[in-house]
């Protein structure tokens, strides 16, 4: 993703979380390609895979980010996560 190019590392680890809005999104586009369609995931889990494509240690932050912009699902007392069906859209965001 070339417009995030100032944003990752040569491993592709985000080294920021952009403050920009527009920058943001494609963060959070970026790391929603991460996660497995129908498959639900612990918080543990999310973490775990969160850390492993960023290198600023918050993965709460991109959690919490990607719930609030309904890339992930999750239920009530946030014990499971899944990628939710069907994935935002740039124009809708």
């Amino acid at each position: 993703m070339t417009s995030l190019k100032n944003f990752l590392n040569e491993e592709g680890q985000l080294k920021a979380f952009p403050a920009k809005r527009k920058m943001k999104v494609e963060a959070l586009f970026y790391l929603a390609e991460k996660f497995e369609a129908g498959r639900e995931y612990t918080e543990k889990e999310v973490n775990a895979l969160l850390n492993q494509w960023h290198t600023f240690g918050d993965p709460a932050t991109l959690r919490r980010e990607l719930y609030d912009y309904r890339f992930l699902g999750r239920n009530p007392n946030g014990s499971r996560y899944w990628l939710e069906e069907p994935q935002p859209v740039h124009e809708e965001i």
